[in-house]
């Protein structure tokens, strides 16, 4: 049995999914669009399912809580994800939000709205928060601290950031993300 190689990405908005429809393109990877939505729509084995027939890998996921800042049914669904025999997780992309409420999660990395690697937490618009040492706060994250992951990385909000991850500039700041991710896989 060959496990499907995955990258998880915690936002399922329109603006992440314009975005991660875009960047799978540029890199040649399947994303599962039906696995956007405010709050997640679809079930874990929905998903494994939809995972499993795509024409090939890897495969971007988006799973969203929207807003909810314990854990709600996107974290639930990630974590049925992400623990399947199958499913091979690369990485996670791991989205700031304004859920400052939460506990958020640690990550190895996070790169801010001008694309730049960073030592620290970055906020929902891609700022670099200098007194926060590397976590990501928002409401899709903390169910990570559950699950083993290789590679966790930290970002704003996807085809946001005060338009520098915009659609219309190709999502680069998603796409190095992406590109992180693979590059450690290959």
């Amino acid at each position: 049995m060959k496990k499907r190689r995955v990258i998880l990405v915690t936002d399922g908005d329109q603006a992440a999914k314009e975005a991660l429809e875009i960047v799978a393109k540029q890199v040649d990877a399947r994303c599962i669009s039906l696995s956007a939505g405010n709050p997640s729509p679809l079930s874990g084995p929905e998903l494994v399912e939809l995972i499993k027939s795509a024409v090939h890998d890897p495969v971007l996921v988006m799973f969203d809580d929207c807003g909810y800042s314990r854990q709600g049914i996107g974290e639930q669904v990630l974590k049925d994800v992400a623990t399947h025999a199958e499913i091979d997780v690369l990485g996670v992309i791991a989205v700031a939000s304004n859920c400052m409420r939460s506990k958020g999660t640690p990550i190895q990395m996070a790169i801010n709205n001008q694309g730049h690697i960073v030592s620290h937490a970055v906020d929902k618009n891609g700022y670099i928060m200098s007194d926060v040492p590397l976590r990501i706060f928002g409401d899709t994250v903390e169910v990570l601290n559950e699950i083993q992951i290789p590679i966790v990385i930290g970002m704003g909000d996807i085809g946001k950031m005060r338009e520098h991850d915009d659609a219309s500039l190709g999502c680069p700041i998603t796409r190095k993300a992406i590109d992180l991710i693979l590059n450690l896989h290959n």
